[in-house]
């Protein structure tokens, strides 16, 4: 299997006064320029579109809701990126997702990456125990282990029992998502890319290619490519490539209020959180004041991303309320101020999709985020513009083949 070996370094940008011939052939190379669109601004959407614009298209990025609204897998207050992944392309996309975020922000003049650290809780006999640590010391993501002995001297409002091991990053945290995507977008059009709020029907493929899609105002639009990050939706929109390839699950988020003035459960004193036994809960604390974060990890019922109740169940809130008292003693009781449902777009094997129509030579499908893909944005948007643009080849990781047991339709 290839697997992406990815700088961790950022770009450096340099800048100088253009003479006559480099006019003429800036001219010339504008009307060369290919015309891509992109659909979907989301965490995936919106970083292929910028890097695209930044490689020298022409681009048009459009959203039905606009990016991270609140239907959107992108969408909410905050996503964990972490580099613990048993799979060495992820950790080398989180660490360039990382330097890209820095990189930006610093560019921007807006806090989106929040460097609060990640602690993992590991079980004894789990694979991220052996496998992880190489994997993130190449990428150059700093860590340490730890006995949960160790770890109970360092946090001491933890509760680790039934913890086997501790792995704390100290280069990750979170990053603030729906405020993330907005300020990519905002970005790119300040970069002078072109961003519709117009939904997206593809248009009819013939001779082995798209030439339009069709726009909720009753409008066409012409590209010479396309690049579909729908998120929740790919399947719905191609159901005959991705179908059943792509399914959305219904994904409870909780807040927790902290005591008045007690700064323990704030991200200053406490890294975010991944508790890898069967309880399969993972959280952030602070997220700018709204509450500690908590949320079950394993997936939930099928969802519809567009007319689904988002209201909470009771169930949901129950179970968190005992886990924050099993982990988080002190935390037992906490009033809840703050709930969200969202979804996961799931994969079947868990991983994402980035691949060409099999019929179409000019569309791109990107998705299948299945709950991991946010903090991948930035670095696997800059991977997919490479690939759109034929600068490198498709990565086989991301490729559908993969998927052939699982049909688009059910049968």
């Amino acid at each position: 299997m290839t697997m992406l070996n990815m700088a961790v370094t950022s770009t450096v940008y340099r800048f100088c006064l253009p003479t006559r011939a480099d006019i003429g052939y800036a001219q010339n190379m504008q009307n060369e320029r290919k015309h891509i669109a992109v659909v979907g601004a989301g965490a995936f959407g919106g970083w292929t579109a910028l890097h695209l614009l930044r490689a020298g298209a022409r681009v048009t990025l459009l959203d039905a809701w606009g990016p991270g609204n609140s239907r959107a897998s992108s969408g909410g207050e905050t996503r964990i990126i972490r580099g613990s992944y048993l799979d060495r392309i992820y950790v080398q996309l989180t660490a360039r997702s990382l330097a890209l975020w820095k990189e930006n922000q610093t560019r921007w003049d807006r806090r989106i990456f929040h460097q609060s650290g990640v602690m993992r809780f590991g079980v004894a006999g789990s694979p991220f125990q052996k496998v992880v640590p190489p994997l993130l010391r190449e990428a150059g993501i700093a860590f340490e282990e730890l006995t949960p002995a160790h770890a109970a001297r360092q946090f001491p409002k933890v509760n680790f029992e039934g913890v086997a091991w501790v792995l704390h990053e100290r280069d990750t945290g979170y990053l603030l998502a729906r405020r993330g995507c907005a300020a990519v977008v905002e970005g790119f059009q300040r970069e002078n890319g072109e961003y519709r709020q117009l939904a997206v029907e593809p248009g009819a493929v013939s001779g082995g290619a798209m030439r339009s899609v069709k726009l909720s105002d009753g409008s066409t639009l012409a590209a010479d490519q396309f690049v579909f990050a729908c998120g929740p939706w790919l399947g719905k929109v191609f159901s005959d490539v991705i179908g059943n390839r792509v399914k959305p699950s219904r994904q409870e988020v909780f807040f927790f209020g902290t005591a008045a003035g007690d700064p323990t459960f704030l991200d200053q004193r406490m890294p975010a959180w991944i508790d890898s036994s069967d309880r399969g809960f993972y959280g952030i604390p602070g997220n700018e004041w709204r509450g500690f974060k908590v949320a079950d990890d394993r997936h939930g019922a099928a969802f519809d991303p567009t007319s689904g109740d988002r209201t909470a169940s009771p169930e949901g809130i129950r179970s968190a309320r005992e886990y924050l008292a099993f982990r988080f003693p002190a935390m037992k009781g906490a009033p809840l101020v703050e709930s969200r449902v969202c979804q996961y777009e799931n994969s079947p094997d868990g991983h994402i999709i980035l691949d060409r129509h099999p019929s179409a030579k000019n569309v791109w499908l990107l998705g299948g985020g299945s709950g991991h893909g946010y903090k991948l944005g930035a670095g696997l948007g800059e991977l997919a513009a490479q690939i759109v643009l034929e600068k490198r080849p498709i990565e086989p990781f991301f490729q559908m083949a993969r998927l052939s047991a699982t049909p688009p339709v059910s049968r």
